[in-house]
């Protein structure tokens, strides 16, 4: 959450304490509901007790089992002090699971029975059948990768075709390593929540510098490569690709005079790409001391 959103938020919760104002906001609203409670804050918490002093009309959804939220100042306190908060509060325990089989409520319910403190609950489903979830332990991510596509692999053999079989991740970076080694292994994969890395932005700048290195005939690439350059548009791009030329093709650069905004970095960027072609033909290669 940004200054900016937090400032909003004090300032909701100064009005809320105005004795003014704050009896005008409330009287707008005869009910509040507020999802996800337990992945609130300090500060949300004092505008709820803004909103509702007595807490009647008020209803808050959550699950003190899944607060993930403290890197952000969430704090599990705020529902399980709700009762105590707000007297009277009735609580209401969502217990039917309608996603997942028994085997794995069972073994969230043991789980979650390991708490020292939380509502009591126990999860139950219609969906008995299921086979009972495995923890695999592994030493490193590498060692978690191999383990995936090895199973991924094990589990088409025998039949399971690769659209009926997922992989879920917490946050989106961690599946940056399986997704290199699900390319090396030519598996295809949709990625859902966010972009693929080979498409992210900085891995398309990177593979745009190694394409230009190795055919420096490629104009999609040069331009990309180029224009990563400051000053360096389209049209500057194309008239340097034109100069590419013969077996040393990037010395033709050397001579170059940039765009006054490009000139500092141009001749740590030249020195990277007659590297980089070198490497591609069998030479060796060097990197120029400045950093781009």
């Amino acid at each position: 959450m940004t200054a900016f959103y937090d400032d909003l938020l004090v300032k909701w919760a100064e009005l809320m304490e105005h004795e003014e104002i704050g009896p005008c906001i409330r009287e707008r609203f005869d009910c509040v509901l507020v999802h996800e409670y337990q992945d609130t804050n300090c500060l949300q918490s004092r505008i709820l007790k803004g909103l509702r002093p007595s807490g009647r009309g008020l209803t808050v959804v959550g699950d003190d089992a899944q607060s993930i939220y403290s890197f952000r100042a969430a704090t599990i306190r705020n529902i399980l002090d709700f009762p105590a908060q707000f007297p009277g509060t009735h609580v209401v325990a969502l217990e039917q699971n309608y996603r997942s089989t028994l085997p794995i409520l069972d073994a969230g319910n043991r789980v979650i029975a390991e708490s020292k403190e939380g509502y009591v609950k126990n999860l139950w489903s219609d969906r008995a059948a299921g086979p009972r979830p495995q923890l695999i332990a592994c030493d490193t991510d590498r060692d978690q990768v191999d383990f995936i596509v090895n199973r991924i692999l094990q589990y088409q053999r025998d039949g399971v075709p690769l659209a009926q079989q997922a992989v879920l991740f917490r946050t989106g970076h961690h599946s940056i390593l399986l997704e290199a080694e699900l390319s090396r292994h030519e598996i295809t994969f949709v990625k859902y929540g966010g972009l693929k890395f080979v498409e992210s932005a900085h891995v398309k700048d990177l593979l745009s510098i190694l394409r230009l290195a190795e055919n420096p005939a490629d104009l999609v690439a040069g331009g990309r490569a180029l224009k990563l350059l400051p000053g360096i548009g389209p049209k500057k791009a194309l008239q340097l690709q034109s100069l590419l030329d013969g077996d040393d093709p990037f010395q033709a650069w050397s001579d170059v005079k940039p765009t006054a905004k490009a000139k500092a970095l141009w001749p740590a960027f030249v020195g990277l790409m007659k590297s980089l072609a070198a490497a591609e033909s069998g030479g060796s290669m060097t990197f120029p001391h400045r950093s781009m």
